[in-house]
């Protein structure tokens, strides 16, 4: 069972340079919402209430500012800075203390994920006691990402990064589910020619010991990475497009925690207030007023 979850947002964000000198990308705006919050939303539909959140030295009063300690939305919020980034891996290192003897999820802070039954497909992933978990998702260039190749079994047989030959079209994405031994296997990685720690070495390492599973998000879902201008937009057009044709929101966090019983209606109040006269807190107003 994973209890602990860790949000990886520090990165310099170069591939959306200038907007990201000022800003951290992810409280850029995805359509009506800071991009933090749909990561955030995602562990909080795993009914994962105890978060760390890994940010760029300089920019924890930013998050604080708009996350505060997460009492607010019932559950309990962590920061930690990070002087630069040393790879994916480097978050356990970075959380040892956070982590304690409990298995921990991660997810990057600039992933987007959507889907039906997905609040479904989160808790009973988070249910296993030991090994890895990673979420796959078809893509059109595989050469781009990370990939897992899995057989007729949904078991997976071998993982590489951005392979030039075909290999999978299957995408690992930016959410992990570990056990307790990650911080240990993170810890014994070395850096890679880009000088940095690895998410594959780390995923292999578990692979080797036949700890390895995965879930693949079907063709219901969507996974988009939110790292490059273009897919920044097509994220902001596809939130816009489903919330003004569906009336409901994606990743509104009190809702979330409303829907979970983290919250009730002095909370929902309190964020109103908090927000101000805009549409989020007329959503929220709807809520309480069914």
């Amino acid at each position: 069972m994973i209890k602990k979850g860790i949000i990886l947002a520090g990165g310099h964000g170069t591939r959306m340079s200038p907007l990201t000198k000022a800003v951290n990308k992810q409280l850029l705006p995805i359509y009506d919402k800071p991009l933090i919050f749909y990561p955030l939303s995602i562990l909080m539909l795993s009914k994962i209430k105890d978060i760390l959140i890994i940010v760029n030295k300089g920019q924890l009063h930013q998050y604080k500012k708009l996350l505060a300690d997460g009492k607010n939305l019932g559950i309990k919020l962590k920061f930690i800075e990070q002087n630069y980034p040393k790879g994916l891996p480097d978050a356990f290192i970075l959380g040892e203390k956070f982590i304690g003897k409990e298995n921990v999820a991660l997810i990057l802070g600039d992933n987007f994920f959507y889907g039906q039954n997905l609040s479904e497909k989160l808790q009973k992933s988070k249910k296993f006691k030991k090994g890895a978990k990673i979420f796959l998702h078809k893509v059109s260039k595989p050469e781009l990402y990370g990939v897992a190749k899995i057989n007729n079994k949904n078991k997976i047989i071998g993982i590489k990064e951005k392979p030039k030959k075909f290999y999978s079209d299957y995408a690992i994405t930016g959410l992990y589910y570990f056990d307790n031994k990650v911080t240990k296997y993170a810890k014994s990685l070395k850096p890679s020619s880009r000088n940095e720690l690895e998410i594959t070495d780390l995923l292999k390492k578990y692979l080797s010991n036949k700890n390895l599973s995965t879930e693949v998000i079907g063709r219901g879902g969507a996974w988009l990475d939110t790292g490059s201008l273009e897919d920044f937009y097509k994220t902001s057009a596809f939130v816009s497009s489903v919330e003004n044709q569906q009336g409901f929101k994606i990743a509104c966090l009190e809702e979330i925690s409303l829907n979970n019983n983290w919250i009730g209606k002095k909370e929902i109040l309190s964020a109103m207030k908090f927000y101000g006269n805009c549409n989020y807190s007329k959503y929220l107003k709807n809520l309480i007023s069914r």
